[in-house]
């Protein structure tokens, strides 16, 4: 705690000891207050501005020191200055007072909240801003809810100074009134039961509903505001209408099958979206047979003889593409419509937040409508701006599987998880890859260290890492291509065959019309979604990449329930998506999996970590395997096993990872894991085998000390091999 922390709090200890030995807790009652009336109004009336400065004062730190006495005080300012002066008094002084307690609070506990908790602080920033007031007004106006608290729990948030003390000051005025007006009847109040009575307490009950009425009010106003120029249809055709046929669209619409609900699925290309056609499905089939080749090439290393990889290239994309048409059937027109999904091929572009034109892939049009609609559009490739790309007919992970033949020389664009996977696969299937990534690393979402165990591999496998390499100018001279990059401020040339642009993704929302809806999307495609994945409009919602943030089948899956269910249910409750235990995957070897906070992130966000880090190369399986290297990462909270992140970099990482992601989603510690039965040798023991590293360096010193003393007194002398030596010493 800073110096000034310290002053702080000890001028706090000080005033309420001082209070405490003067009996201030005596004075401030109501018998004392009636017992004294009478000389004080006689002083009062001889002194007001004095009295009424001096009073005001009082109140102040009472109220500022969250000491007992408030509600004395109050009536006090009622008997002595009457209603009108005395709530003006009380008003003032008693926000002034929240307010002081209010900043005090947050200059003694806020950055400490923050740097422990960030996410938890965070998400409760959002919510204050967003609807702190109605929440502010509620509790004041409900008196059976301590005001200190209050002061002292919202000083903690976010919710800025003159919101608290306006908020304050307007939601505390009618229970303030209460007891002014209570006080100018002083001689006639036997106990504080005759002024806050039941029936009262249950009246301002309800008059605490009304922020809450009042919210339901701003939210219709909103609404109607926002579906202003539209007109909703009496009628519908669904309850749910999707657009898009990828993994958010097929789960959305799976979901509102299940609950009967009444679903129609636009889809204009193929079902199953990316990840099917062009994305999960496809790479993991050519990093499978990239594996087979590396393994083939590298045979020595498990006592056979190394095998010069040869094959067609064309049959290697003839078994990727064997292997969308085994999983195609899962995501297959007939399936859904199997479930109860009325499937539509074709394009929707829209006409009202109720209504689509939709043009179907045989020419026909017609309009559908439904209560809500979910936008899963998807993504596509980001192709930059650099001149001369264009003319060099780019490869990206849309267009790649249509590759008839194998690049000699790949230039690979970017150092994201795809441009890593494709960059590896190609590299150990034979071509030479060249990859350039315009920052000092590859992977950059990761930590330094799980970077560079990536890079090593890649350098070893004979993969032209160019870091700090910004691509400017693509160019054909005397038949070869060329691009230009800036490292450093020095121009370089490198030539290549083929160029795989891999720079991130943008979202696709060409041809809905969102313009109609007011909808803009963002720089980078995406629509601005909320927290309930609605966009613009209650009924109006977006998941997947065209929603963002994270480019994962499974995140597209996961927004995909909130969208479904909020838009089915959301008159009654909406769920807000929760993106605090999300895991991933690259797929390069070693693979790289993660979830929750990384180091950096923990530094960026000042949440306190302590690391626990385990060698792959000590685990039995993973030394009978030949594949001994990397580690496991786990950040737990300082002397605590609860998990905030864990990455683990090496072979089956992602398998491996599913059981932090599980401890993290569920509140298990690193003590459960290391308490639970692994199978040996498998690769998950290492899960197990971090967490004894975990409990190996919290081990309790000071008990094993008197743990080993109490062994040694067991053995008779308190010396360890005692009688052992005596057995000797007789013999001699």
């Amino acid at each position: 705690m800073s110096k000034q922390k310290l002053i702080v709090l000890a001028l706090i200890v000080v005033a309420v000891g001082a209070f405490l030995l003067l009996g201030g807790p005596e004075l401030l009652t109501l018998d004392n207050l009636q017992r004294h009336q009478t000389s004080l109004d006689q002083w009062i009336a001889g002194h007001l501005l004095l009295a009424v400065s001096l009073y005001a004062l009082i109140y102040v730190v009472v109220t500022a020191l969250s000491l007992p006495g408030a509600a004395v005080m109050t009536l006090a300012g009622g008997a002595f200055f009457g209603n009108m002066v005395g709530l003006l008094t009380v008003s003032l002084a008693s926000t002034i007072g929240a307010s002081i307690a209010f900043l005090v609070a947050r200059f003694l506990l806020r950055d400490t909240l923050r740097r422990k908790y960030a996410n938890t602080v965070k998400r409760i920033d959002e919510g204050i801003e967003k609807d702190g007031a109605f929440y502010l007004a509620t509790l004041r106006l409900v008196p059976v809810f301590p005001f200190f608290l209050i002061n002292l729990t919202m000083g903690l948030t976010g919710m800025k100074l003159r919101t608290y003390a306006l908020v304050s000051w307007l939601a505390m005025l009618p229970g303030t009134f209460v007891y002014v007006n209570a006080g100018t009847q002083l001689a006639q109040i036997q106990s504080m039961g005759d002024i806050v009575s039941a029936d009262l307490l249950l009246s301002f009950a309800l008059l605490g509903l009304f922020p809450l009425i009042a919210k339901f009010v701003v939210g219709f106003i909103r609404r109607r505001r926002a579906y202003k120029g539209f007109t909703r249809p009496d009628s519908f055709d669904y309850n749910l209408l999707v657009i898009g046929g990828g993994s958010a669209g097929l789960v959305s619409a799976y979901i509102a099958a299940a609950v009967k609900a009444k679903v129609a699925l636009i889809e204009r290309d193929r079902m199953g979206g990316d990840c099917l056609n062009t994305g999960c499905v496809p790479s993991k089939a050519l990093i499978r047979s990239a594996r087979a080749a590396d393994t083939m090439r590298n045979a020595d290393r498990y006592g056979l003889d190394a095998v010069p990889v040869s094959g067609s290239f064309t049959s290697i994309m003839g078994r990727v593409k064997r292997v969308i048409a085994k999983v195609e059937p899962h995501d297959s027109p007939e399936r859904y419509r199997g479930l109860g999904v009325d499937v539509v091929a074709g394009s929707a572009a829209f006409v009202s937040p109720w209504e689509v034109d939709v043009t179907h892939n045989d020419g026909r049009r017609e309009r559908l409508s439904a209560r809500s609609i979910v936008v899963a559009t998807g993504g596509k490739p980001f192709v930059p701006p650099i001149p001369g790309l264009d003319a060099m007919d780019p490869l990206t992970s849309e267009n790649l599987w249509d590759l008839e033949e194998q690049p000699e020389r790949l230039l690979v664009l970017g150092g994201g998880p795809i441009g890593c996977e494709l960059s590896q696969a190609f590299a150990r299937l034979g071509s030479q890859v060249t990859q350039i990534e315009a920052g000092s690393r590859i992977l950059a979402k990761e930590d330094p260290d799980v970077a560079e165990l990536v890079m090593d591999t890649f350098r070893r496998e004979g993969i032209d890492l160019r870091l700090s390499h910004k691509a400017v100018e693509f160019e054909r001279q005397e038949g070869e291509n060329l691009v230009w990059c800036d490292h450093e401020g020095e121009r370089v040339k490198i030539a290549f065959d083929r160029v795989l642009v891999a720079v991130g993704r943008a979202g696709n929302t060409e041809g809905l019309n969102l313009e109609a809806l007011g909808i803009e999307p963002r720089g980078n495609g995406t629509v601005p979604v909320e927290e309930d994945m609605s966009v613009g409009f209650p009924n109006v919602f977006a998941c997947g990449d065209v929603a963002g943030p994270y480019q994962f089948t499974h995140a597209a899956s996961h927004q995909a329930w909130y969208a479904a269910v909020n838009g089915l249910f959301g008159q009654f409750r909406r769920f807000r998506v929760d993106y605090r235990v999300l895991p991933w995957v690259t797929f390069t070897a070693p693979e790289v999996a993660r979830v929750g906070l990384s180091e950096e992130e923990a530094q960026a966000q000042g949440v306190a970590y302590e690391v626990t880090r385990y060698e792959l190369g000590e685990l039995d399986r993973a030394i009978a395997e030949d594949e001994d290297h990397g580690f496991i990462k786990v950040l737990t909270a300082p002397g605590k096993d609860r998990i905030l992140g864990a990455v683990v970099a090496g072979t089956h990482g992602g398998e491996i990872l599913a059981e932090f992601t599980l401890a993290m989603k569920h509140g298990i510690g690193l003590n459960k894991i290391l308490g639970t039965i692994h199978p040996y040798p498998t690769w998950n023991e290492s899960a197990k085998s971090a967490a004894g590293v975990w409990k190996q360096a919290h081990a309790p010193q000071g008990v094993l000390a008197w743990l080993a003393k109490f062994h040694r007194w067991r053995l008779g002398s308190g010396q360890p091999g005692a009688s052992a030596r005596k057995q000797n010493e007789s013999v001699t």
